[in-house]
């Protein structure tokens, strides 16, 4: 039987915040650090590990971590998840994205289908339709084939997407995978839509709409804009337009899309570019096999995070050291740093999968819970973000857990020597030296260039970006946020912090207002 507690109600949690702390500065000094370098490591799927030796654990805080994961049913609720109960308390809906990518357990049977059928369904349709767009069977009016894809959604319905082709585009282009370019249209800022359509030779682009309910205001106000372009240009929209969306939704069965592909509710929308939210636009871009190799990657990180025992999963692993650094140590930050200029969006997706996902201040039975939980998570790749903020981050009065990823390898092998070393070894140089100087700081006698020190890290190293390594690094984090979503005993997969600004944006269309909000308006000229 599953026990759905409060963190503070555990006996391990007490455990866990009476536990001796580690002095990070002095414990990644010398051979010791060297020692947790190499012991602290664990393998996450296709060629990535988790590294988290300067982290501030060890191994007592890790045996409570590990106490604590098993009396919080960390394993036992995820597997409750993957077989189909009803884990969405605030919507009352299945959590079925695992789904996308295979099948961790049993067969999950709603609405009367085998769901894992019904996507793979039409993961196959979707391939179908990229495979006749590719070989010209599906063209523009003129018999012309299409070059560029455009994704018109918002909020899941691009970040992901957007993350996921920016960090594939280079690797695509020297492989032979670039089958069309991609863009996206996101924002309702008529700026933004026209902004993309101006770059884009319409006559050959290929617009994807995705909307689950059929009716998000800013994805319907951005598919007009460009429906009115293809007018404006003498081309039949009809002829340029397929959609993502439910199957229950007013686009479903609308004659003005060349095709449809469907979701259902039990797809979160910042958890669903494992579906045909990333799987339409990112198979056109790259074709439906590249897709199926990020499925791949993102399924084997997800069978390891299956596992029971801590040390072995490192989504789980990675989730309570951070819910141990939030709620025990008081940090209230996290910065995702990718040594990788192609992940230059993952940290605004994981920005929307974190916050959006654990930003809430009571339970799953809607009681206050009296205990922090999501952090702020914000990031920039290296080594831009160096010469950005990693002022405060080195002697801010605030301690930051940072996360960086780094691979060995570029994604294009393109590079040069300069002064000894290759530009490839030079960002390995710095991601390796920031760990370290971040752990261990530097004393001085002038405290303006004196750094304490103590500040934690850890680092996810793959060989290379490639769509298998892309789909483990996404499952991880997707994965981290549900394991601290379960220890904090909130409801992931809920986002009701979003709907009262879009109710009070529709009665200031309607100037169904006043006071403050009424002003406000009127500032704004609405």
């Amino acid at each position: 039987m599953i026990n759905w507690n409060n963190m503070d109600t555990l006996a391990s949690y007490q455990a866990l915040a009476a536990a001796e702390k580690v002095q990070l500065a002095a414990a990644m000094t010398g051979e010791g650090g060297a020692d947790r370098v190499k012991k602290y490591t664990v393998p996450m799927g296709e060629g990535l590990n988790f590294n988290y030796g300067a982290r501030p654990v060890n191994d007592e805080i890790l045996a409570k971590l590990a106490a604590f994961a098993e009396e919080a049913q960390l394993a036992e609720k995820f597997a409750a998840l993957y077989n189909g109960e009803m884990i969405n308390t605030g919507e009352k809906r299945l959590v079925l994205h695992h789904l996308c990518r295979g099948q961790l357990g049993e067969a999950v049977i709603a609405d009367g289908v085998d769901k894992r059928e019904f996507y793979v369904g039409e993961q196959n349709k979707i391939a179908a339709f990229v495979n006749k767009v590719h070989a010209g069977e599906i063209t523009n009016a003129a018999g012309e084939k299409f070059t560029t894809v455009c994704q018109i959604g918002i909020g899941g319905s691009d970040l992901g997407p957007r993350a996921i082709y920016l960090a594939l585009e280079n690797w695509a282009k020297v492989t032979g995978n670039l089958k069309m370019k991609a863009a996206f249209i996101s924002n309702v800022d008529p700026d933004d839509a026209a902004g993309v359509l101006c770059t884009l030779d319409l006559a050959h682009t290929l617009f994807v709409l995705v909307s689950k309910s059929g009716t998000t205001l800013e994805t319907l106000t951005n598919e007009s804009f460009v429906k009115d372009a293809l007018v404006n240009a003498g081309l039949n929209p009809a002829n340029h337009m397929a959609c993502v969306t439910s199957a229950t939704s007013p686009l479903a069965s609308s004659p003005d899309y060349l095709a449809a592909f469907f979701m259902d509710d039990y797809i979160g929308g910042r958890f669903s570019s494992s579906s045909g939210v990333g799987g339409c636009v990112l198979s056109l871009a790259f074709g439906p096999e590249v897709f199926a190799e990020f499925l791949n990657g993102a399924a084997a990180a997800d069978k390891l995070a299956a596992s029971s025992n801590l040390l072995e999963n490192a989504a789980m692993l990675d989730a309570l050291i951070g819910v141990y650094e939030r709620n025990v140590l008081g940090y209230q930050n996290t910065a995702v740093l990718p040594y990788s200029q192609a992940l230059s969006r993952f940290p605004a997706h994981l920005q929307q999968l974190d916050m959006e996902s654990n930003g809430k201040s009571v339970n799953r039975y809607g009681q206050p819970v009296n205990y922090a939980t999501g952090p702020i998570i914000f990031g920039e790749p290296g080594t831009n973000g160096q010469h950005s903020f990693y002022q405060l981050l080195h002697q801010g009065t605030d301690i930051v857990p940072l996360q960086f990823v780094g691979f060995k390898n570029s994604q294009m092998g393109s590079d040069v020597v300069i002064q000894g070393s290759t530009s490839q070894q030079k960002l390995c140089a710095n991601v390796a030296a920031q760990i370290v100087a971040f752990a261990c700081g530097k004393d001085d006698a002038d405290l303006n260039k004196k750094f304490q020190g103590g500040r934690p890290s850890s680092i996810i190293v793959g060989d290379k970006l490639t769509p298998g390594s892309l789909g483990a690094l996404l499952a991880h984090f997707e994965n981290k946020v549900m394991f601290q979503g379960f220890a904090w005993n909130v409801n992931s997969f809920d986002q009701e912090g979003v709907q009262l600004g879009k109710v009070l944006a529709k009665k200031v269309l309607a100037h169904d207002t006043d006071g403050a909000l009424a002003v406000y308006s009127d500032l704004l000229n609405i």
